[in-house]
């Protein structure tokens, strides 16, 4: 408890500090480009619906792109990590196999989950430059562990260091790299320190795919802050919401169906329009679903229930962007 208290503070000041030297940041308040005539707010690109693969892990390539199509995405986002539908070790030769299969089918992968962590790691060239050369723009990387034996600052710098690598190589094959917010105790969870560390690194290189459903467990009422300070720093997002429910004497965050949770994204998608973050969007599902939910390489229902509450999901989220003119 005292090491998460003093975190808090670190993290705290250091956010005041860092904003009182930003001279174009304001803390509440950041206005949308507008059209130099009349004035008004220029429209956002259509955002790209993806559906991350990890629920389709008991699908073959040309399945599972024949099932994202018939269901209605515009894309997938691929696991290219261990355990994936693209083993690491096998990119060069199995990601043009999947991709070939998806373009097939009318998609397109618009990006993809990764479990990069550096620049130096055995596998992270090969994926950046194989997916680079079949004409994907982006992924995701892996999450930061918070090491216990240094201080806060200390794995500032560190991360701060890994990621300033990774924009040398992503420029090299003009590439955006981008980290995940998660809630827990991974490293930008709280997105005060995740921001910290990506303010002075190129965001055309590196940034955030903002997760409105772990945002909301870590800040129910104050989400709407971190996203506006971290808004310039973020080209893709993750889509998903939650409700609390108990476990035992304690209460805990259960992913459910879009919609049926507490995420408030008429608010969201409205600073999502403001900001002009058009995407691609990745769509996760995380709750029950025979083990899909989870990347089973086989699950306990039908295929048809499954297509039915991904569908009904992508309806929703369709229907919500549709309501916002996006």
């Amino acid at each position: 408890m005292s090491h998460s208290i003093s975190r808090k503070k670190f993290i705290a000041s250091s956010v005041l500090a860092a904003i009182s030297l930003q001279s174009g940041l304001n803390a509440f308040a950041s206005q949308p480009a507008v059209n130099n005539t009349t004035n008004e707010p220029l429209p956002a690109t259509a955002m790209k619906i993806c559906i991350f693969s990890k629920c389709m892990h008991w699908l073959n390539y040309d399945d599972m792109a024949a099932m994202a199509a018939e269901i209605g995405f515009d894309g997938i986002d691929l696991t290219v990590r261990p355990g994936g539908h693209v083993l690491p070790e096998r990119v060069t030769q199995d990601l043009p196999k999947a991709v070939a299969a998806i373009e097939k089918a009318g998609l397109k992968v618009y990006m993809i989950t990764t479990n990069i962590k550096s620049a130096d790691e055995t596998y992270t060239a090969d994926i950046l430059k194989t997916a680079a050369g079949l004409g994907i723009k982006y992924y995701r990387t892996a999450w930061y562990d918070y090491d216990q034996s240094v201080d806060i600052p200390t794995n500032l710098e560190l991360i701060r260091k890994r990621l300033a690598g990774l924009v040398a190589l992503n420029k090299q094959y003009n590439m955006h790299g981008a980290y995940q917010n998660h809630a827990g105790q991974y490293f930008g969870a709280s997105i005060w320190d995740l921001w910290l560390v990506l303010k002075d690194l190129d965001p055309a290189y590196i940034s955030c795919q903002y997760d409105i459903r772990h945002a909301t467990v870590e800040g129910p009422d104050t989400w709407s802050t971190s996203l506006n300070v971290l808004h310039k720093h973020i080209k893709t997002i993750a889509i998903k919401d939650f409700s609390w429910a108990p476990n035992g004497t304690k209460w805990q965050a259960k992913t459910v169906p879009l919609g049926g949770g507490i995420v408030n994204y008429d608010k969201y998608l409205s600073m999502i329009k403001q900001y002009q973050i058009s995407g691609p969007a990745s769509m996760h599902f995380e709750y029950a679903l025979g083990g899909a939910e989870d990347g089973a390489k086989t699950i306990t229902i039908s295929p048809a229930v499954f297509k039915a509450a991904i569908k009904k999901d992508l309806d929703t989220f369709k229907e919500m962007l549709k309501a916002r003119g996006m």
